[in-house]
């Protein structure tokens, strides 16, 4: 074969391969180690919120608005694929704009928007544009109120953003258990669902993030029932394995499993509410709409 054609074909497939897919470094497992995981857990105190911020300086701002918009922020992520720690690290900067800015409710939107705008920089590859951030808010923002909000939040965070988020914790915890590849890749997907979870709701702003991840694993070892195929993985037994890790309590982190699940539960039991409230309003609408005058079938004259 003629080594020019060769060439020319396979630098065809690379591009056709490059064209559609998003390009992202894969993961170092040299920086799976203890001495990183040390620095990390000293590290991840300094991005903690304030727990009273809702008191102390918040006016018109409280615990309810903060679910909403976290709710809708989650939603944006979810419907433009962004990465997964990408709404964890936006709530962080949220929380910790919040601790020390008192801000109207008018305009917490817009501080959702410009915390996405700052955490998909971080993380993206491709980072959310200003321009589609607006969209989602109806266009009840511009992109200039946009940047002007993002000035000020990097001056109030000091232009530190590189938080050390749950999802930093994750993959170190999970290179310690005794799983297959194709098992951990599941956990880890259902490990990055508590943690979303977990950041919508008010109770866990200050609760340290290596706490979050190890209940977010441990959570996710029970709801998908590891523990019957290693001891090892039974819930006292991850329990005190990670807590090790973490430097915390065993009861600490079991008490942050319990709140995990009673979230996971009453988010579920709340979903169904909604689908069933869904599904009854489309049946009212529809036997009203069957019922009026203006509805007649089979006229015989």
């Amino acid at each position: 074969m003629n080594p020019t054609k060769l060439t020319k074909d396979m630098e065809h497939q690379l591009l056709c391969c490059e064209a559609d897919a998003i390009r992202r470094a894969y993961q170092d497992v040299n920086l799976l180690n203890d001495k990183v995981l040390k620095t990390m857990l000293k590290a991840e105190e300094i991005y903690l919120p304030s727990p009273n911020y809702f008191k102390c300086v918040q006016k018109e701002i409280v615990p309810k608005m903060r679910k909403i918009v976290a709710t809708w922020m989650l939603e944006v992520c979810e419907e433009q694929k962004c990465e997964e720690e990408v709404f964890p690290l936006a709530m962080n900067y949220l929380d910790r704009f919040l601790s020390v800015e008192d801000t109207r409710k008018t305009r917490l939107q817009l501080l959702g928007a410009t915390c996405m705008f700052l955490a998909s920089k971080m993380r993206e590859t491709v980072p959310l544009t200003a321009e589609k951030l607006c969209i989602y808010t109806d266009n009840s923002i511009g992109p200039d109120d946009l940047k002007h909000m993002e000035v000020l939040v990097l001056n109030k965070l000091k232009w530190d953003l590189a938080s050390v988020t749950p999802h930093d914790f994750i993959e170190h915890f999970l290179s310690k258990l005794p799983i297959h590849l194709n098992v951990r890749h599941t956990l880890r997907k259902h490990a990055h669902t508590f943690i979303a979870l977990c950041a919508t709701d008010v109770k866990f702003i200050a609760v340290p993030p290596s706490m979050v991840a190890a209940g977010s694993v441990v959570a996710a070892v029970q709801g998908l029932l590891l523990k019957h195929h290693d001891n090892t993985l039974s819930s006292q037994n991850l329990t005190c394995f990670l807590s090790q890790i973490i430097r915390s309590d065993p009861d600490c982190l079991r008490s942050c499993v319990e709140q995990i699940e009673s979230l996971l539960e009453s988010s579920l039991r709340q979903a169904q509410q909604h689908t069933v409230s869904t599904e009854t309003k489309r049946v009212e609408e529809d036997v009203d709409l069957s019922s009026t005058p203006t509805d007649v079938r089979d006229i015989n004259i």
